[in-house]
């Protein structure tokens, strides 16, 4: 096929702190991917994520970066972002869209978001932009669908309900409670590689 009869990318743009990555952001990428028969699923890692800032200490964006990269190097079809941290400062999802758009001419954009963020989109800096530059993708657990604005074209994808938070994974880390199958093993190597979260206080 002639490269100008190349079908535009579709691409997913999963953003987040990842501090740390879990199982929960992988079985949403996945099944994401799957069910939007994504090109690409980015899991963009925040550099500054304003809407946490001051709420409690974040781990340097180069550590969840590698993190990130570990969990997703053997996943086809899913990649760890750096735009946000090599753009700096604050990280803003319209500003990350306009990246890609130009790094990507013609690709179809996937703003993926959990149903809580779904619920408060227009609080975040210049919504119009990030609802004009892409497709608003609302993760839905199993149950009652959380309301959303009527406004948006939303599209919707069910993922399995796997109740696990980054909040508790750091501190699991912090007293010694196990973390099999809660994370990577590729992710627990960059951990105590790197000594997060206490890790080296554990071995």
């Amino acid at each position: 096929m002639p490269a100008g009869d190349a079908k535009p990318l579709r691409i997913g743009v999963f953003g987040g702190t990842f501090d740390p990555p879990h199982v929960g952001h992988l079985v949403t990428a996945v099944n994401v991917r799957h069910a939007l028969d994504l090109d690409l699923m980015l899991l963009m890692v925040n550099n500054v994520p304003w809407q946490k800032v001051g709420s409690r200490s974040i781990t340097p964006a180069t550590d969840r970066l590698a993190m990130v990269a570990a969990a997703v190097a053997d996943v086809p079809g899913l990649e760890a972002g750096a735009h946000e941290i090599e753009a700096g400062g604050w990280s803003y999802t319209a500003d990350t869209l306009t990246t890609l758009a130009t790094e990507y001419p013609g690709a179809e954009l996937f703003t993926v978001v959990g149903d809580d963020a779904a619920a408060g989109i227009r609080s975040w800096d210049r919504a119009d932009e990030v609802i004009a530059g892409s497709r608003l993708v609302v993760v839905d657990r199993p149950g009652d669908p959380v309301e959303l604005d009527t406004d948006i074209d939303w599209v919707r994808v069910e993922v399995p309900r796997l109740e696990v938070s980054s909040t508790d994974l750091r501190a699991r880390w912090a007293d010694g409670r196990p973390l099999d199958y809660l994370v990577t093993d590729e992710v627990l190597a960059v951990v105590a590689a790197r000594g997060l979260y206490g890790s080296e206080e554990h071995g």
